[in-house]
């Protein structure tokens, strides 16, 4: 995503010296030119080389990075050079450019110290387009990210932009980018992006100006069409509307101060399902996100303290959370105990990937469709849907980790003719219909809404629900987590060290008692698991990634993280069908993780930060 960049030759000082000159000939926005001159001013070397060293790196996940002065930072002018890179690259691509357009939205984050906001990020990129003639298609007020990757499929357009920085720190934000086929970008465009945007830094005559678009005929604001038919399309995925209607089941919802309140409520809306009880001091939008520590629900319990604590007051048994840009979803459900279950990522993709298929069998009866029919995971997420199509007969895949991939490759099937009913990735991210070829937190609420209010019919809940799955196909046991490394020199040392474990170049046969028998590395290209060991999935130099299969059939990753200075792990432990024990496999796959920490990662050695709890 937004890595450092190497710095160019010639010292480091007469770099920012020289990136300092022309910020101080090309910024217009008078409170980050002010920051810059103070800096000068005060001679702070070391806040200036952080704000000019490098510049922000343009990845398939398009930029994110603090707001605030600089290169570096988030902020009107990078904002004006990335678009002018991107236009110039998309005039490259489409020759009908200027007939089909682009679609631009935004969240709800804001920085004023520097002036920067989504919004005003928004209009910046969508003055550029119309200063070349593009026409663009802004939208008028928030909406979630997955309305970007709608909107490009919908309305055939060339691209889409989305400024957010989902479940970041509030000081962040980003520019993520869509492609013609409605996913995220993957290489080469980034590259070739990321060139352009070198060859066209100057800000065009017209950049700064960006009242001239509000009387532009080729300005146009999807708003109103777009929210009437997300919601109609939304309607197909609604399976027993009857149900819907009568349920008692009621729901607790926390948008976490960002953007999913309204569309969640209009979801429900049209499922027949009763509006949800928002959290209300999180409900509408705050850039500033008062009431949680980091803005993410995928951290677990702290995020979801208020949703609970409304939820107990109202009696309602499930809370579903949006994260702030509402393509994430977390889903918790009052156990029987008076204990919350946060279900994780991988037990929710279980029982949405469960539900979809079901609902899909009842109306498409016969084997035919079964072998044009597939579903999506990333290969750090649980193995639950193979084993789901092993049983049932239609197809699995699995992509590389993040939804560009499974966007991408679920656009090539749907165009084969093939279905495609769902993708999940453990980030509880959860693509349940193909018209968003991304994670929609939106359709995920609604859809994870219907699914308990159908069992409840049944006197079922989710997790009796989630256990029901594991018995008929097979127990998968998941444990994830994450330590924290700010210094990539170390991070390459430690997986150095897994390529050459004895000295001669050889991976690891063993973590302390338990025997590793294949491993595949993304990073060279190395899996030797196939006769010519070659990877089958894409290998990637610019990121670690390691996979270790035990002889005891768990499954462990090592990956580093493309937006933050983690190094994550994934371990799965998956049993055949039957009624295996799983407190047992809990204990063994937390063996399994411990002897991971202690032999793989060695964080003394290392001097790692574990997750804080």
């Amino acid at each position: 995503m937004a890595a450092a960049a190497t710095p160019a030759p010639g010292g480091t000082d007469a770099r920012v010296e020289q990136e300092t000159a022309r910020w101080l000939r090309w910024d217009q926005n008078p409170l980050t030119l002010e920051l810059v001159r103070k800096l000068i001013a005060a001679g702070n070397k070391e806040e200036l080389q952080k704000c000019f060293g490098t510049r922000m790196e343009f990845g398939t996940a398009g930029l994110r990075a603090p707001m605030g002065p600089g290169i570096s930072r988030m902020n009107d002018l990078t904002i004006i050079q990335t678009t002018q890179g991107f236009c110039r690259y998309l005039e490259k691509q489409f020759s009908d450019l200027k007939q089909r357009g682009v679609v631009i939205s935004f969240d709800s984050r804001a920085h004023p110290a520097s002036g920067g906001s989504s919004q005003r990020f928004a209009r910046l990129a969508a003055a550029t387009f119309i200063s070349q003639g593009v026409p663009v298609h802004l939208f008028s007020h928030i909406t979630p990210t997955p309305f970007v990757p709608y909107s490009v499929l919908h309305l055939k357009l060339c691209a889409g932009i989305m400024i957010t920085a989902s479940h970041n720190p509030k000081q962040d934000n980003g520019y993520k980018v869509y492609w013609d086929n409605g996913a995220q970008i993957i290489s080469p465009h980034d590259k070739g992006i990321s060139q352009a945007i070198e060859e066209n830094l100057e800000p065009w005559p017209q950049a700064w100006d960006d009242s001239l678009i509000d009387g532009s005929s080729l300005l146009h604001n999807p708003t109103g069409s777009i929210n009437n038919d997300y919601f109609e399309d939304l309607k197909k995925y609604c399976f027993h509307r009857s149900v819907n209607i009568e349920t008692r089941v009621k729901f607790v919802h926390t948008s976490v101060h960002g953007v999913g309140h309204d569309f969640v409520q209009a979801a429900f809306k049209a499922f027949d399902l009763a509006p949800p009880e928002a959290v209300p001091q999180q409900k509408d939008p705050d850039p500033e996100f008062p009431t949680v520590k980091y803005p993410n629900p995928e951290e677990g319990k702290g995020v979801l303290t208020l949703s609970f604590a409304l939820a107990d007051k109202i009696k309602a048994k499930i809370v579903l959370a949006n994260d702030p840009d509402a393509d994430r979803l977390a889903v918790a459900e009052k156990q029987d105990s008076g204990e919350w279950r946060v279900f994780s990522g991988n037990e929710l993709g279980a029982l949405l990937g469960w539900w979809l298929f079901t609902s899909w069998k009842e109306k498409n009866q016969g084997h035919s469709a079964l072998k044009d029919t597939y579903m999506l995971s990333s290969t750090v997420s649980s193995k639950i849907l193979r084993a789901i199509a092993l049983k049932e007969g239609f197809h699995f895949e699995e992509t590389l980790t993040g939804f560009k991939w499974m966007g991408n490759r679920a656009k090539q099937l749907i165009d084969q003719g093939k279905t495609v009913l769902f993708a999940f990735e453990e980030a509880i991210g959860y693509m349940c219909c193909p018209f968003v070829l991304d994670k929609d937190g939106v359709s995920a609420a609604v859809i994870s809404a219907e699914l308990a209010s159908f069992l409840a019919a049944k006197n079922l809940s989710l997790s009796q629900q989630l256990k029901a799955i594991y018995v008929e196909y097979g127990y998968h046991i998941t444990k994830a987590s994450y330590f924290i490394c700010h210094d990539q020199d170390t991070i390459k040392k430690l997986f150095e060290n897994l390529r050459n474990y004895d000295g001669k170049n050889n991976y690891p046969k063993a973590c302390g008692k338990f025997e590793i028998s294949a491993i595949r590395d993304l990073t060279t290209g190395y899996d030797d698991s196939q006769a010519d060991k070659k990877a089958v999935l894409p290998t990637s130099k610019s990121s670690q990634m390691i996979t270790f299969t035990f002889a005891n059939g768990g499954v462990a990753t090592m990956r580093t993280s493309g937006t933050e200075p983690k190094i994550k792990y994934y371990a799965e432990l998956c049993a055949p069908p039957g009624n295996s024990d799983p407190e047992q496999l809990k204990k063994e796959l937390d063996e399994l993780v411990n002897a991971i920490e202690e032999n793989f990662f060695q964080p003394q050695k290392y001097n790692l930060q574990p997750k804080s709890e």
